[in-house]
């Protein structure tokens, strides 16, 4: 009995690199897509490609002979990354995001799964930080956040028109602020988890510690190995309409870093800079239709998932030479 193929995109960044050993490992042949090879560790694909999914001939070639592909490609990274580069962001993911839906159609890929954002959300739904958990519905009226948003609105659309015309059976997620250990922790893409982590790492105890705004911004955090999980139950479940993909458990700003002081045992003094981006003032999660078709959700605590992303950083950090005090992580 011949094995079941399938192509990860985006498979040398994050949580492709984790979606190719998850599907190994459910017995799938593995073929791996990006224009960089995993910086952390080497690929666990059969087949890795080293191209650029911008191009048409790459998604064509990249999709022959594969039975279900999962679609993590993107240029995308943190708010300071995706507020400042609206035009490169939504072109290049545009281009990719088309490519990779009409290759797989054309080479007869049997389901495609698009990992969305919940960036997708109307502003006008994230203005306070006690906010509302935003429902699927929720997305319309339309008014996401510029560039990134804008886009991955218009790929779920497109999506939804391959699987109506009958071209493609596709699934979508909208991911809510995902991380975990091998995730991007410098260089301006890093989501605010890992920022935290490489800023706490950095500091000495007693150090003052820069936060983007005032911290009273709130957010959910989803732990990689839910995310992947996930990804692998919505893509293989009957269910065609966007799920969102996170957890609901809401923390300010402010009070993600003191859970990452406190795992790196250290006191430090939170200094606020307001001109700094921040994105919306609250977002959250509401996982009731991913229950109910599911029948699971994310069980990783924040805390929990912190405690395992932190210490990553941390040894990092310590290889590149840019921390020589001695670790004092905390247990618990």
């Amino acid at each position: 009995m011949r094995r079941r193929s399938a192509l990860v995109t985006g498979a040398g960044g994050f949580i492709g690199h984790r979606m190719v050993s998850f599907l190994r490992e459910a017995g799938y042949w593995v073929r791996g897509a990006d224009v960089k090879p995993p910086e952390y560790e080497p690929s666990g694909a059969y087949d890795f490609r080293v191209c650029d999914l911008r191009q048409w001939e790459a998604c064509l070639d990249a999709t022959k002979g594969i039975d279900e592909v999962y679609h993590f490609a993107a240029d995308m990274g943190g708010i300071g990354y995706i507020t400042a580069f609206h035009a490169d962001v939504a072109r290049n993911n545009v281009l990719i995001d088309s490519h990779m839906l009409e290759g797989s159609h054309v080479n007869g890929v049997g389901r495609f799964f698009y990992a969305s954002s919940a960036c997708i959300y109307p502003m006008y739904r994230q203005e306070t930080p006690d906010v509302t958990p935003l429902k699927e519905e929720d997305a319309y009226p339309a008014a996401p956040e510029e560039g990134y948003g804008w886009e991955k609105l218009y790929a779920e659309k497109l999506s939804q028109y391959y699987a109506e015309e009958g071209k493609l059976q596709t699934r979508v997620a909208r991911f809510h602020n995902i991380y975990g250990p091998l995730g991007t922790y410098d260089g301006g893409r890093e989501k605010a988890p890992a920022a935290i982590c490489r800023k706490v790492a950095l500091a000495d105890d007693g150090d003052e510690l820069e936060v983007w705004g005032d911290g009273q911004q709130t957010r959910s955090f989803t732990y990689v190995d839910d995310c992947v999980e996930g990804v692998f139950r919505i893509a293989q479940s009957d269910y065609g309409l966007p799920l969102n993909l996170g957890t609901d458990e809401l923390v300010t700003i402010d009070a993600l870093v003191d859970l990452v002081v406190g795992i790196a045992g250290k006191s430090l003094t939170k200094r606020h800079d307001p001109s700094k981006p921040q994105g919306v003032r609250g977002r959250n999660s509401d996982n009731s239709r991913l229950r109910d078709v599911l029948r699971w959700e994310p069980q990783t605590t924040l805390d929990q998932g912190l405690r395992r992303t932190y210490p990553w950083i941390e040894a990092e950090l310590r290889k590149a030479g840019r921390i020589r005090s001695e670790a004092k992580v905390a247990s618990r």
